[in-house]
């Protein structure tokens, strides 16, 4: 049996700490009015993003996001590998591509960023083979069951990465414990918001949350943290 293929733990159970990281527009946009991705986050967002990845033992990641984008955020600050590895942890985290079909382009640099990529497919095996980068496949068939199976294999944080689709996913089901947003000095308009006009959030995610931390970055960027209470069956840290 391929390492791909070995079964993961079954959910629900503990569930990983699950923090939301994005940089977006005054106006609280991903992406321009006309679409397409906005190249938001200078180098104050970029040390925020890395720090983030730092304390992750894994990012979520949705497949269009890297569809558009090509690639996933990688640590590059020696320091912070560094550390990582002091503490007998990879290099980067893993990357686990979130994919209703499993399959995504074979020549995307993604697969060859050097990190493990495992992929998180709804619903697992009705779309054709997933793309054979992974070595991990599991199913989410609820993200109760997928997020306590990845506590099960040691994934105590997450970072999630985008896209829009992806975090009102999380959101609906108050899934989400931190949001760590890098607001950037453009306005974009249009519909493209960090959460998409139609999203609907859970009643208990709607109040709640707590301004942990704000810093002023370069290039006139502001970094804002909420995080609400801890979630019962959330793994301690």
């Amino acid at each position: 049996m391929s390492p791909a293929a070995v079964a993961a733990p079954q959910g629900p159970g503990p569930r990983p700490e699950l923090r939301l990281v994005l940089a977006v527009s005054l106006d609280g946009r991903l992406a321009p009015a006309e679409g397409g991705a906005a190249q938001l986050g200078g180098t104050g967002d970029r040390q925020v993003l890395e720090e983030a990845l730092a304390w992750a033992d894994a990012a979520l990641v949705g497949a269009e996001t890297l569809r558009r984008h090509g690639s996933t955020c990688l640590i590059h600050r020696p320091e912070l590998v560094e550390a990582r590895r002091r503490q007998e942890r990879s290099a980067q985290p893993i990357a686990i591509a979130v994919s209703r079909s499993g399959r995504l382009p074979a020549d995307l640099p993604f697969f060859r960023q050097p990190l493990a990529r495992w992929l998180l497919q709804d619903p697992p095996g009705t779309q054709g083979a997933p793309h054979e980068g992974f070595e991990r496949h599991l199913p989410l068939q609820s993200w109760r069951q997928a997020l306590g199976a990845l506590a099960g294999l040691g994934q105590r944080r997450l970072v999630v990465l985008g896209g829009a689709q992806l975090a009102a996913s999380l959101a609906a089901e108050d899934l989400l414990d931190e949001l760590q947003l890098t607001v950037c000095p453009r306005l974009l308009g249009g519909v493209h918001g960090w959460l998409p006009a139609e999203a609907l959030v859970a009643p208990e995610a709607q109040t709640g949350w707590r301004l942990v931390e704000h810093r002023a970055l370069q290039g006139d960027e502001l970094l804002l943290r909420w995080r609400r209470p801890e979630a019962q069956g959330v793994t301690s840290s």
